[in-house]
């Protein structure tokens, strides 16, 4: 039987580095799939992610076990993304990943099929760095990463209404941004 995030902390907290290694491996993927979205400097997202793990490992003592794991890590992954991408770009974002989202044929059957597939992915990367940081990140975290509102509203520290509103906005903006102008 797999152990719940909150039972690994609680026999991390105990001293059990095993456990905590379980944890690592579950949320590395996670978290290096979130960097991904948000940094600009790609090189740097390994050390960033590192970062990240031996901040829980210092302050694991000092979580609340009757709160997320998911939502605890997550805020410590934000801050961590955000403080480096300000420091080393003062850029944020490739935040979604349009290989992902509109996959290539392995052989398209049709050129004009390939030129309009990457037309598309073209659009949708500018109409995306139009958007404010704030909606950005809300919509990564909802639609990329999964997680629900109370979740997102305990990562970005805003009241779960705020998450709802980003989110909407940010939908609207885009599909602006994505309307054709007549």
């Amino acid at each position: 039987m797999e152990l719940s995030d909150e039972q690994l902390v609680e026999k991390t907290q105990k001293g059990d580095v095993e456990s905590f290694r379980f944890l690592v491996e579950r949320y590395k993927p996670k978290l290096t799939r979130y960097g991904s979205r948000l940094l600009f400097n790609k090189a740097d997202l390994e050390d960033v992610v590192q970062e990240i793990f031996i901040k829980c490992y210092r302050n694991i003592k000092s979580f609340d076990v009757s709160r997320k794991f998911s939502s605890w890590v997550y805020r410590i992954a934000h801050n961590e993304f955000i403080n480096h991408g300000k420091k080393f770009s003062r850029q944020l974002i490739d935040y979604f990943d349009f290989e992902v989202l509109l996959p290539k044929q392995a052989a398209p059957d049709n050129p004009q099929e390939d030129f309009d597939r990457k037309q598309l992915k073209e659009i949708l990367e500018k109409s995306l760095a139009k958007l404010d940081a704030k909606y950005r990140e809300a919509l990564v975290l909802y639609y990329l990463e999964g997680l629900d509102y109370k979740e997102i509203a305990e990562i970005l520290r805003v009241p779960t209404g705020t998450v709802g509103i980003r989110i909407m906005r940010g939908k609207k903006q885009l599909k602006q941004y994505l309307e054709p102008t007549t």
